[in-house]
């Protein structure tokens, strides 16, 4: 588990790299058609400025684009006991706590380190858990905050959302910009192109993988702490019985939550940033002995 914890934690700087790279070859692509190598510099410096931004704004961005709440001890006594057993049995900071009115039972949590963390939970999770399944529900994501996974997701939305920004744009540069002082060869124009659509998809992939393994991560994490994972399996259990998708939703927070919060489809399968809820089950079960 720990050696788990510390590869994920590496793994960060590999994924960081790869959406540079991604980013990187935009501006290089740019710079070719403009023929003006300072372009890629600019294209960096431009979308690290964003991603900055994200990683601080985000977090608000996801609690006001989710509906969530603040609440206090007195407006939730159980809910926010569960939050603060949890968190002085990790030894973390108490993140803040926050209610969304929604029947769909579901949590989430995100900020950029344990010191600015905040945890989430629908109202409809809270109404269908018993104690021992909200505990479980909880631990889970205070496993994301201990892991720093709100950190790698925080900053991979906002990679993510510069990358289709600057796509967008340069689409728009090279099909109504103007024509002087450009390089028209049709090669860089075709590969160019290429690139840049395809960059935000793969980009998008490339957030869909870190989301599926450190919700597996997340589970293993969470069940460590309470030391049963069968509360767990049973809290997965009940969101295959009673799951819906939430009454708010969005794409750029789905990563976010326990389970998956979008309405299901074929194709929403194929691009779920979250693995099958039977899967996570049955890896639980099958390593219950470890815990």
């Amino acid at each position: 588990m720990y050696s788990a914890i510390a590869a994920n934690k590496r793994n960060t700087v590999l994924i960081m790299a790869v959406f540079v790279g991604i980013i990187t070859a935009i501006g290089y692509v740019v710079s070719l058609y403009y023929g003006n190598t300072s372009i890629t510099l600019w294209v960096l410096i431009g979308a690290a400025i964003y991603a900055l931004i994200q990683y601080f704004a985000a977090s608000k961005l996801a609690v006001a684009m989710t509906g969530a709440h603040e609440i206090a001890k007195k407006d939730n006594p159980r809910f926010f006991r569960i939050v603060e057993n949890l968190a002085i049995a990790t030894g973390m900071p108490t993140p803040k706590v926050y209610l969304i009115d929604d029947p769909a039972p579901n949590a989430f949590a995100t900020g950029r380190d344990p010191k600015h963390a905040i945890v989430a939970a629908t109202t409809g999770l809270l109404d269908i858990m018993d104690d021992t399944e909200l505990e479980a529900v909880m631990a889970h994501e205070m496993g994301h905050v201990q892991n720093y996974d709100i950190r790698v997701s925080m900053i991979a939305l906002g990679l993510v959302s510069a990358i289709g920004i600057l796509s967008d744009i340069i689409l728009r540069m090279f099909f109504f910009g103007n024509s002087e002082n450009r390089n028209t060869n049709p090669i860089v124009l075709v590969v160019g192109i290429i690139v840049i659509i395809l960059a935000p998809i793969v980009a998008t992939l490339v957030q869909l993988a870190i989301s599926r393994q450190r919700e597996y991560l997340a589970d293993a994490t969470g069940a460590m702490t309470t030391r049963h994972p069968e509360g767990l399996a049973s809290a997965l259990g009940k969101l295959q019985q009673y799951g819906r998708p939430m009454q708010k939703q969005s794409t750029s927070t789905a990563h976010l939550f326990f389970s998956n919060p979008l309405k299901p489809g074929g194709f929403a399968k194929l691009f779920s940033t979250h693995p099958p809820l039977e899967e996570r089950i049955k890896r639980l079960r099958a390593t219950a002995d470890k815990f």
